[in-house]
């Protein structure tokens, strides 16, 4: 009877480990929504439940094995590693990541706002490119998220190019001229809460923070996407769009980034 047990329980770790290493994670690769309520809710739970951790407090941990300290670069593959071969998370990732890089590179811009720091990964790609000179300023409203941001910024070298505040970006955008002497921005990423997209460009525009020639790149536009962003930007007369098409940050589920000029 105790090696019925005893077989019973081995058979049912196996498939559990089975189901959660393999079989799920394949199985939601295609399905956006089924993705995220895997990797962001159902995994991420357990886990922080199981090793009294938070998964920025892991991803941090991985960056400081595994990347060289000043070395953007390293920092980006630290956590792209991390999150496909640990444990996903919501980051813009290499895919779409690449896309970034090619728009900030083709702008080429001297003020940067970032809505959405998370844990810096985005921060870092974006700094590195920057001229010198340059400056970022990146919005966190989780205080959580950005003290680990922080640590990934200076592990990365990039502390002087990024200055990282705290706060709602509502609050916050109607201040940059007074707080940061900011009058415009040439580049802005938004990847904060998606129902903030809409109102914050515009709140952008209504501060005169938005110039003729600012370019706006939007990420998780499809998914778990921004409609009302979308209809905007795209029947706008004050903007011109184009949609990069891509895949959710490290699985095979349609997602992209939406560029948009600002016309004046």
């Amino acid at each position: 009877m105790l090696l019925v047990l005893l077989g019973w329980g081995v058979g049912a770790t196996v498939l559990l480990y089975v189901l959660y290493s393999w079989l799920i994670p394949t199985a939601v690769q295609f399905n956006g929504s089924l993705a995220l309520l895997w990797h962001d809710v159902i995994v991420e739970r357990a886990l922080d439940t199981l090793t009294r951790s938070t998964r920025p407090q892991r991803l941090l941990k991985a960056v400081q094995k595994h990347a060289t300290r000043g070395d953007p670069q390293s920092v980006i593959s630290a956590i792209d590693h991390f999150c496909r071969h640990s444990e996903w998370a919501m980051n813009i990732g290499d895919e779409k990541g690449s896309i970034l890089d090619s728009v900030v590179s083709e702008v080429n811009p001297e003020k940067v706002l970032e809505l959405g720091t998370y844990c810096g990964y985005s921060t870092v790609r974006i700094a590195r490119l920057l001229p010198p000179g340059a400056r970022l300023i990146t919005l966190e409203f989780n205080a959580d998220y950005a003290a680990i941001a922080r640590q990934v910024i200076i592990w990365a070298g990039l502390e002087d190019k990024v200055q990282l505040v705290e706060g709602a970006s509502e609050d916050w955008i109607p201040r940059m001229k007074e707080h940061f002497g900011i009058e415009t921005f040439d580049f802005v990423f938004l990847d904060h809460w998606k129902d903030r997209y809409l109102p914050d460009t515009k709140l952008m525009e209504d501060c005169g923070l938005l110039r003729k020639g600012t370019v706006l790149l939007a990420d998780n536009v499809i998914c778990p996407g921004v409609p009302d962003y979308l209809a905007y930007v795209r029947n706008s007369l004050s903007y011109k769009s184009c949609y990069f098409k891509s895949h959710l940050e490290y699985t095979k589920a349609e997602d992209g980034l939406e560029k948009s000029v600002f016309l004046g």
